[in-house]
């Protein structure tokens, strides 16, 4: 008898290839069969009417930060309510293993500043069960879950395990210290990392504001730590870079793929200084000459969401922002009265004092639009009313009691349109990342990247092409697996994990972010909701349906292989 049939769904399979009209029938955590002709005729414990929903694997997220998160909650939402039912954590170099017991304070701050995620929260959540990372994982796996995770090694954490203060310092390490990294690292490779990630951007700061301990580390050292990591068989190297000399920094990524033959990931965005075109045909000729190197790429722009409950503000440089009491009460009591406005307006006549330029910003509807056009951004909708740009903030910050947010991307929007990201997801050379489920939690809400994907720019972008349904699954199944080694899931076929999605596309939402305070130590953060997964299936158990948790918790820790 088969545990569940899915019956006369319209299966997109992860490959690629035309969706159809199916039964899949599912036993012992697996795919069992999938029946095009006619009815499954097998007899089943349940069976759920699919006829009008797509059928998919789940979602495998390859950029998350859910390393704290996954030692203490037993649900990673927001990304399971998104259909992701596997994600790769430890990403950018940060993380909490390796680690001694003189080191934690550094690494909550690290994570605190870097993933904007609150100390308090990790303080109290964090049980430090471990110091190797073969440990970590040990905790890890201890703990059900509703999706799968997979970890990787952060260059933080073992650069402060081997050097200490001189780690933190960023001072050059030793030939010796090097050894060292790259044997913690093949021995977390061994316990089943899926590999190396470092950071070399100055946007990564700790909690203090100093840079990250492994911004300009020399590329001896991450060449000797990524050669020893692949004396284990196996493990993938991840790596975000401003790639300030362009040249040089790929160059140094390059060899390392080339040398040592282990999958190079580097994040690429378009920002305001132009050449990403250039780091991606980098990538394309490196891939193209057998060089095993790929570009992780966002669905949407990257922004952040701005409003009173967030890590962020519109007015966060304006002074007389400033002068209010942190706290949301003060701060709705201020934005209502009509002098303090009239002195945020005049005070961000000088540009310094504006976070950015009044035609960046767009309002947060109920169902955010993330591809807005000009005349919906605040300097537009300013004009239009005769009104002063800050009193059009203003009251967009006080709707709904305070909780009004507007959208300033940072990333992939210079045209002001998303033409950029398309040509970026359509490469060859390219895979979807970048979602940091679990990280950033004040300031943005990308965990909703999959739902985005299908309603955006599979059913509803006006401003340009749409993708193909059939495509846009196995970008985001498929191809990710893939890229990570994953070879039991991300399609749909007898034999591989049944990690399924029933998703009802024509009713499919993607709802208002909205902060929430269910962290450890009241700590809030963003979540996202969406509408119309109808259930999802981690390991052939449904763990949501219509959008709620079933209560079963079927994730767990995968182990690289």
């Amino acid at each position: 008898m088969l545990d569940l049939i899915l019956r006369g769904g319209t299966v997109v399979d992860g490959t690629g290839g035309v969706p159809f009209t199916a039964d899949v029938g599912v036993s012992c955590g697996r795919i069992a069969a999938i029946e095009r002709s006619g009815r499954l005729g097998e007899a089943a414990r349940r069976t759920i009417e699919a006829d009008g929903l797509l059928v998919t694997p789940g979602f495998v997220d390859v950029h998350a930060h859910y390393d704290g998160q996954a030692t203490w909650d037993r649900r990673l939402a927001p990304s399971s309510w998104h259909g992701v039912t596997t994600v790769v954590m430890g990403n950018c170099g940060v993380g909490f293993a390796p680690v001694r017991a003189r080191d934690r304070e550094t690494l909550i701050q690290l994570m605190e500043g870097v993933e904007d995620i609150p100390g308090a929260a990790l303080h109290e959540g964090i049980s430090w069960e471990w110091e190797s990372f073969a440990d970590y994982l040990g905790a890890l796996e201890r703990v059900p879950r509703d999706i799968d995770v997979c970890a990787l090694v952060p260059h933080g954490a073992v650069r402060l395990y081997v050097m200490g203060a001189r780690g933190a310092d960023r001072a050059p390490a030793t030939e010796e210290e090097i050894r060292e990294m790259g044997r913690l690292v093949r021995e977390a490779v061994a316990a089943g990392a899926f590999g190396f990630s470092t950071s070399r951007t100055l946007n990564h700061r700790t909690s203090t504001g100093a840079p990250t301990p492994t911004l300009g580390a020399a590329a001896a050292e991450l060449h000797g730590i990524v050669a020893e990591m692949r004396r284990a068989g196996r493990g993938a190297f991840e790596v975000v870079s401003d790639f300030e000399d362009v040249a040089a920094e790929f160059a140094t990524f390059r060899a390392i793929a080339a040398d040592t033959g282990a999958r190079t990931f580097v994040s690429l965005n378009q920002n305001k200084r132009g050449g990403y075109r250039t780091v991606l045909d980098l990538v394309a000729r490196a891939a193209s000459d057998g060089v095993p190197m790929t570009a992780q790429v966002a669905v949407r722009g990257i922004g952040v969401l701005l409003g009173v409950e967030g890590t962020v503000s519109p007015f966060v440089l304006n002074p007389e922002w400033c002068r209010v009491p942190a706290s949301a009460a003060a701060r709705v009591a201020a934005l209502s009265e009509p002098a303090f406005r009239q002195r945020l307006a005049e005070a961000a006549e000088e540009p310094r004092h504006r976070f950015g330029s009044y035609d960046r910003y767009y309002p947060v509807g109920d169902e955010p639009d993330y591809e807005p056009p000009p005349e919906r951004s605040i300097a537009a909708l300013a004009a239009a009313s005769g009104r002063h740009p800050v009193d059009v903030l203003c009251d967009l910050l006080l709707a709904d009691g305070g909780r009004g947010l507007v959208y300033y991307p940072i990333f992939n929007y210079e045209d002001g349109n998303l033409e950029a990201q398309r040509e970026l997801l359509e490469h060859p050379a390219t895979i979807v990342g970048l979602a940091d489920g679990g990280a950033h939690v004040g300031t943005i809400c990308d965990a909703s990247f999959p739902t985005t994907m299908l309603t955006h720019w599979v059913r509803d972008r006006r401003r340009g092409p749409r993708f193909d349904l059939a495509w846009a699954v196995k970008a985001m199944t498929a191809d990710t697996a893939g890229a990570y080694g994953l070879t039991d899931r991300g399609r749909l076929a007898p034999g591989l994990r049944a990690d399924v999605n029933l998703i009802d596309l024509a009713n499919l939402r993607v709802g208002r972010p909205e902060m929430v305070a269910d962290l450890p130590a009241g700590g809030r953060r963003f979540v996202q909701r969406p509408r119309g997964y109808v259930a999802t299936l981690v390991n052939g158990v449904v763990t949501y349906e219509s959008g709620e948790p079933t209560g079963e918790l079927s994730g767990r820790l995968v182990r690289s292989a």
